[in-house]
């Protein structure tokens, strides 16, 4: 039986995570998670972030990510900045403890893609500054 896969798409907003993770997952054959999606009106599509939520947004993500494992999903698809390392690590426990495979995929604006939620260049530029990627084991 072939170990079941978490994949963390992580990069600055306006990379293309969250379309790469339609196109990953088969246009919704596999779950896609995001933090977004608790600031976006189901209905309307209309984005509205609160950053005094942004808490319960990451806590709800994580919720769900657990639900599709025990849902035993074969592919489950996170798609959030994750520019710190340590917003990754809730779902580097819940993939130990759910047996799942883990990767983390950084998405780089490579298409000049602007970002949809109005970051301004300055808050764009300190996120970079944070990131850091794994290279080595």
């Amino acid at each position: 039986m072939e170990q079941h896969s978490l994949i963390l798409l992580r990069g600055l907003p306006g990379s293309g995570k969250s379309t790469l993770a339609a196109v990953l997952s088969e246009h919704g054959t596999y779950p896609v998670l995001s933090i977004d999606s608790y600031f976006t009106d189901p209905v309307t599509g209309a984005y509205d972030f609160d950053p005094y939520k942004n808490h319960l947004a990451y806590k709800q993500c994580e919720l769900q990510t657990e639900e599709g494992m025990k849902k035993n999903s074969a592919k489950i698809f996170v798609d959030n900045t994750f520019t710190i390392e340590w917003e990754m690590e809730p779902y580097f426990k819940l993939a130990a403890t759910y047996n799942y495979r883990i990767f983390v995929v950084t998405v780089e604006n490579r298409h000049g893609g602007g970002n949809i939620h109005n970051i301004p260049s300055e808050q764009l530029q300190k996120m970079a500054a944070k990131y850091n990627v794994h290279l080595l084991a």
